[in-house]
């Protein structure tokens, strides 16, 4: 088998060829199962096994990606093999890959120190993505509407610094500190309202109304922002198809 049909069926798929959708289902399912032992406290051998045998499939797969990078970047030079690993996937990749290799080889004190990286284990979910058209979808909205996502972004942050900066001056008192006042705005930006920190003075009490007032507003763009995005971007498939 040749390194170019190598990179056709670890990519992703063109359902018309068939070992290649069928390489993408069963990376979905290695998914899957790897994450079974998140959800358990204990430990034992069953978990291990599958531990063991989902990040065996994660390390082929890693490799066989970085083998074939030349043809995923469209340029058959080293650079493309020195890019590859730099990639965001890539490096989900590897960081799916790097608390499973503990258990493998936990006698070498170095690695003993990655042991925290375990709780990272959870970035495997994120590989589904590259096997998913509904979030290669999501990604091209985002990145169609990255700029308009920006600006929402900067609009909140703004208006969370600027509230935080009023009631910290209206209510210090209230706010043992500048974060706490952050985190108060950022709450009341999204209208969550834990309680756990509040104003007690009723010009405090007005500013918390329209700081959730307006938190409803820029909590809505985002939401409006991505679904005309995904709207569109359906439609430009639809048009393609």
């Amino acid at each position: 088998m040749t390194r170019k049909r190598v990179f056709e069926i670890i990519e992703k798929a063109d359902y018309e060829d068939k070992l290649s959708a069928a390489y993408d289902y069963m990376m979905i399912v290695v998914i899957v199962l790897s994450l079974i032992p998140l959800a358990f406290k204990m430990e034992n051998t069953f978990f291990k096994v599958v531990d063991k045998v989902t990040v065996t499939v994660f390390i082929i797969d890693y490799f066989l990606r970085w083998a074939t990078a030349d043809y995923k970047f469209e340029k058959h030079e080293a650079w493309s093999f020195i890019r590859y690993p730099l990639s965001p996937m890539a490096v989900i990749d590897l960081l799916s890959i790097l608390p499973s290799l503990t258990i493998v080889n936990s006698g070498f004190k170095v690695l003993r120190v990655l042991r925290m990286l375990r709780a990272m284990r959870v970035v495997r979910v994120f590989k589904a993505m590259r096997y998913s058209k509904s979030f290669a979808i999501i990604g091209n909205v985002l990145r169609s509407s990255k700029d308009s996502l920006v600006s929402v972004c900067a609009l909140a942050a703004g208006y969370i610094l600027i509230s935080a900066l009023i009631i910290f001056n209206v209510e210090p008192d209230s706010f043992g500190s500048f974060f706490e006042a952050i985190y108060w705005a950022t709450v009341s930006l999204t209208t969550v309202g834990y309680g756990d920190i509040y104003p007690v003075s009723t010009l405090g009490r007005v500013i918390t109304m329209v700081s959730s007032l307006f938190g409803i507003a820029i909590v809505a763009l985002p939401a409006g922002i991505i679904t005309a995005g995904y709207m569109n971007e359906l439609g430009r498939k639809q048009d393609e198809q």
